[in-house]
């Protein structure tokens, strides 16, 4: 804290450093490769990807319920959906259909009573970006009829929309429930903004890390995965309900440690350094305890064969060490040592609500018998100051 300021800024931008690799983040549907290479259904994976024209397993299926309309409305619509960029062929009741052309009769079974089905099949990964632009260019192709789609890439981007479409509002929740809860805590209007600040700092760190580690493949070989250039969307959702609920339990014991000081000191900037100073050193033991033994857990997890368990692992141990290291440290004291007495600010109209609702440690005491009136009881931080 004697060089509060440059540390402050160091550590930020050393965050911040670490967590760029985040912007270019790319998520998707696990796959095979998941897997390791020893894997009997990666292997088939492996060859499909390498040895064939068109990956089978990644074909896309357009699915016509109910159909029973003219069956050469069917083969148009199969020769134009032939003709999209890297799809091999497309397979219909009206045939088999390559570059908008009729190559070989149809197959059995693609249509019935409860309607049609084509299978589309590609040259592409269909958790890429590609992929995803090839299922765009498919689904933007008029049908004859009602068309649903299934398939990898289609299986892929309903699991990701389905997941990121509600990720704001979650993230709302968790943001305005901390915010609320920490100024019931503390009474202070900026010490929440700071503590959430910084657990997003923290997070986007780590998630920036596990970018580079196992979408960009940096480290593929010592770890034993093979890098798919997408990340596993539940993981890192998952990492960061674990992560941010441990750096909150980490800000609170050590806000209710730096809180119980200040209430019992000097209300200046050198009792407010005092305070956090003395808070940081009596929580300091537990925070690398509870961050060690929590590492050593999560790092088991790292000698999964599945590469979103490595993720999963390695990643929330290496939230949990930096946060308790880096955060709880280095950068949370530094901050509090700069914002002085601004720490424990509110307006008056939050300042009364908080002295009315406000959480508190406090427990009351009787007043000395031999006071010789009815005294009104002492709280345990009245106590403190008087003596």
């Amino acid at each position: 804290m004697k060089r509060a300021v440059p540390v402050a800024v160091i550590t930020t931008l050393a965050l911040l450093l670490l967590g760029s690799p985040f912007l270019s983040a790319h998520f998707g549907y696990p796959d095979d490769r998941a897997l390791s290479q020893s894997a009997p259904s990666r292997q088939v994976g492996d060859a499909l990807r390498s040895d064939f024209s068109a990956d089978l397993g990644a074909s896309t299926y357009a699915v016509l319920p109910g159909f029973h309309g003219d069956q050469a409305e069917l083969g148009a619509y199969a020769a134009a959906l032939s003709k999209v960029a890297d799809v091999p062929a497309v397979l219909s009741s009206e045939g088999v259909y390559v570059n908008g052309l009729r190559a070989a009769a149809a197959p059995p079974g693609m249509s019935g009573g409860e309607g049609a089905f084509l299978s589309i099949g590609t040259r592409l990964d269909p958790y890429s970006t590609e992929g995803k632009d090839q299922l765009a260019e498919l689904r933007a192709i008029p049908a004859p009829g009602d068309v649903l789609f299934g398939g990898a890439a289609a299986l892929n981007q309903d699991s990701v929309s389905a997941i990121g479409d509600r990720l704001p509002l979650a993230a709302a929740l968790i943001a305005v429930t901390t915010l609320i809860l920490l100024f019931l805590f503390t009474g202070s209007l900026l010490l929440p903004v700071k503590a959430l600040l910084l657990n997003i700092l923290s997070l986007a760190a780590t998630f920036g890390a596990m970018v580079w580690i196992f979408q960009d493949g940096h480290l593929s070989g010592p770890l034993g995965f093979t890098p798919t250039g997408k990340l596993d969307l539940a993981m890192p959702i998952l990492m960061f309900s674990l992560a941010f609920g441990a750096s909150m339990d980490y800000e609170v014991f050590l806000l209710s440690r730096i809180r119980e000081e200040w209430l019992a000191g000097e209300k200046t900037a050198a009792g407010n350094t005092h305070a956090v100073a003395m808070g940081v050193a009596r929580t300091g033991r537990i925070f690398t305890a509870a961050a060690l033994l929590m590492s050593i857990v999560f790092l088991a997890l790292a000698s999964s064969g599945v590469a979103a368990m490595k993720l999963f692992g390695i990643g929330c141990a290496l939230a949990v060490l930096s946060d308790a290291t880096v955060i709880r440290a280095l950068l949370a004291p530094a901050l509090m040592r700069v914002m002085g007495t601004a720490n424990w600010w509110a307006p008056k109209p939050l300042a009364a609500l908080h002295r009315r609702f406000g959480l508190s440690e406090e427990s009351e005491v009787p007043a000395p018998r031999d006071a010789g009136v009815t005294a009104k009881a002492e709280t345990a931080d009245q106590v403190l100051v008087r003596e």
